[in-house]
């Protein structure tokens, strides 16, 4: 009795928080006496689990007023729990600690979170990268930090990054005092780029280089790796200040350059697969990590081969030879045309000096023509060996491409790989004879093969030339040659000239009645003349060259070499 007039002569107050007792636990709401005149009625949601509550449990209340209409007193556990709750948060934030919560439910931004009260987790603060799926978070209990706090408004937002970013912090300094290069570690990738791999090693990330991967060639991390997958690597370097670590995969097996030489001795034949190609060269993989280089310039004997794609194809297996080996560079030199015969070896026995030889014209320039003695292997006739008596501006004049010529070896270089051939050495130099064949004041028929300014060609026996100037055309002034001659037609003319050391004729073709005393007077004539470059071949100068006409008539003839 006493003691229910102590209670009854406490002074309540609203916004209290007190300590009641239940009396009684309805569905819908419980009945808490805190020892005033009347009790009060709490809303059953109010309370976590209304199962677990019994009659005479304690219970802590908050007043919110000491009586309604129907006279009973307001109470709510839930205002007093946040109230109380508010009141840690304020102790822990000002302290700069932690608090557990769990997590409602996903809002705009971000998290709910029970704390004691309701709390705002933004999403770039769930975790050290922004996680897509927040989902994931729903219902589950972490550790947070308060990092902001508004009484007024009475709202916290929190932090679980800064924590994860802290024990991170903490474990990756533990990480790094007893880190030692060697090591193997277990670690996860966390990210790939062009370059290499970002690995997780338990709060420390260490960089895996692309070169660090395999001894192979790979041409992306996402050839051998995948986010998200655990891998054991080894620690190559430790930057202790920067705090990076370097890391590599490789090196967990042997270095196939090692014992480069025993297993791919020089000379040895080797096969493999073309896993590279450039203008220059290919690439070829003898076995992961070993590639050995087989230049253009290696492929064949005898073929010109421009780039190394027109004869080899990526993936095409290939046997070559090993032509050198530079362990510390790492490079190997192969060759393909190593395992057949060098053409050029026996090219000398097979084509000696004075042979003769037939083959098809395979190409021509303005020096001379190329001839096929072979597949692969072909002979150069120049320009200057195709006629003994006839100046060849191009070998075109004379020779058509795929046309079957003989011809005879002139030189055989073996160290530049070059065949010299000639056309003219078939048959003997009408110079060297040319006293039995020709003779001054000798009567000769022939054809007109050329029209000049200053006078004609005429073709005549043994593939010789004569020359007969303008002035020796006819008795009478000829203004223009091609008005009195014609190419192709049939003259009989008289040889008035030879100059055997110039490989020269000159003709005449008004002196073919003339007297010995009147040929020797149109020898001197010529003489005078001199017409130009070798009377023998002049079809380049006769373009060239203004019309000329007689000394006698005060007009110049054109000087040796003039055009």
């Amino acid at each position: 009795m006493e003691e229910a007039l102590r209670q009854n002569d406490r002074r309540f107050a609203e916004g209290e928080i007190v300590k009641g007792k239940i009396v009684e636990v309805r569905p819908k709401e419980v009945l808490v006496d805190i020892g005033y005149k009347s009790e009060g009625s709490i809303p059953a949601y109010e309370f976590e689990d209304i199962k677990i509550l019994s009659v005479a449990d304690e219970v802590d209340v908050l007043i919110e007023r000491l009586e309604d209409r129907d006279g009973m007193v307001v109470l709510s556990h839930e205002k007093a729990e946040f109230k109380k709750n508010w009141e840690k948060i304020l102790t822990i934030c000002n302290e700069g600690g932690t608090i557990d919560g769990k997590v409602k439910a996903i809002v705009k931004g971000g998290l709910l979170v029970n704390i004691g009260v309701e709390a705002f987790l933004p999403a770039s603060q769930v975790d050290i990268v922004p996680p897509r799926n927040l989902s994931a978070f729903v219902g589950n209990t972490y550790e947070f930090k308060v990092v902001k706090i508004n009484q007024e408004r009475q709202n916290i937002v929190l932090s679980r990054r800064e924590l994860i970013e802290q024990e991170r912090t903490e474990r990756r300094a533990a990480l790094l005092s007893e880190m030692m290069p060697g090591d193997i570690r277990k670690g996860t990738v966390k990210n790939l780029t062009d370059f290499g791999a970002f690995i997780d090693l338990n709060g420390l990330d260490g960089l895996l280089h692309i070169t660090d991967m395999s001894w192979g060639r790979i041409g992306h991390p996402s050839e051998m790796l995948r986010v998200g997958e655990e891998i054991d690597v080894v620690v190559l370097d430790i930057n202790r200040e920067k705090e990076r670590v370097s890391l590599g995969l490789k090196q967990k097996s042997a270095n196939p350059w090692d014992s480069i030489e025993s297993k791919f001795p020089i000379g040895g034949t080797v096969k493999g697969k073309v896993v590279n190609l450039v203008p220059y060269g290919a690439s070829v993989e003898l076995e992961p990590g070993v590639e050995g280089l087989v230049h253009v310039t290696e492929l064949s004997w005898t073929k010109r081969i421009a780039k190394a794609s027109d004869v080899l194809n990526q993936g095409q297996e290939l046997e070559a030879v090993v032509l050198g080996i530079n362990q510390e560079e790492q490079k190997i030199s192969l060759g393909v045309r190593q395992l057949e015969t060098n053409p050029w070896d026996t090219a000398e026995e097979k084509y000696a000096k004075g042979a003769q030889v037939k083959g098809k014209i395979r190409n021509l320039t303005s020096y001379g023509a190329f001839m096929e003695l072979e597949e692969g292997l072909d002979g150069m006739i120049h320009v200057s060996d195709v006629s003994w008596t006839r100046k060849i501006n191009h070998p075109s004049e004379v020779l058509k491409k795929g046309e079957e010529v003989d011809a005879v070896v002139l030189e055989v270089d073996k160290i530049n790989q070059r065949i010299s051939l000639g056309i003219k050495q078939l048959a003997q130099d009408p110079w060297e004879n040319i006293d039995t064949l020709y003779k001054v004041g000798d009567l000769v028929n022939g054809q007109v093969t050329k029209l000049a300014s200053f006078g004609a060609f005429i073709g005549l026996e043994n593939d010789i030339d004569g020359l007969v100037h303008i002035s020796q055309v006819s008795e009478e002034r000829v203004e223009k040659i091609k008005n009195v001659l014609n190419v192709g037609q049939e003259v009989t003319a008289r040889v008035i000239k030879i100059d055997r050391s110039e490989r020269r004729i000159g003709l005449s073709i008004k002196a073919a009645n003339y007297s010995t005393e009147q040929l020797k007077a149109e020898q001197a004539v010529l003489d005078a003349l001199k017409p130009g470059e070798d009377l023998v071949a002049l079809q380049h100068a006769f373009d060239a060259l203004d019309e000329v006409r007689p000394a006698d008539e005060g007009e110049k003839e054109p000087a040796p070499g003039q055009s």
